[in-house]
């Protein structure tokens, strides 16, 4: 297992992500002073963005209905706990975007080769 995002489990029978990159932020309100630098003060946790993305070949490993899973989950608009591999939790997140792409086509149409991008955004429990 790689990651869970609730109960679905990214592996080799769902989804193998090759990358993940987290985007963090802070805010900090400013204001502007006279003859001086503007003024700061911490107001809190900003954003926290989570990109997971890979290939999916279905022939090989992954299962291309893994993403209408994920689409489904996005729908019900609910926040998912996000665990890596090592049974870290990273949080509640909710489904922001899934996109994907298909290439090297069969002659039913359907893709050889999937390309997979899920946006989670975290959010208090």
């Amino acid at each position: 297992m790689l990651f869970a995002l609730g109960m679905f489990v990214f592996d080799s029978q769902t989804m193998l992500p090759d990358r993940i990159e987290r985007d963090r932020a802070w805010r900090h309100a400013r204001d502007d002073r006279f003859l001086a630098p503007a003024a700061s003060q911490y107001v809190g946790p900003g954003d926290d963005k989570v990109t997971i993305s890979g290939v999916l070949v279905p022939e090989l490993a992954g299962s291309a209905s893994a993403i209408e899973t994920l689409a489904e989950m996005a729908n019900e608009g609910e926040a998912y706990q996000l665990m890596d591999g090592t049974g870290t939790l990273l949080g509640c997140y909710t489904i922001e975007r899934v996109a994907n792409g298909g290439s090297n086509l069969l002659d039913t149409g359907q893709a050889r080769k999937i390309d997979f991008v899920l946006e989670l955004m975290r959010v208090a429990p």
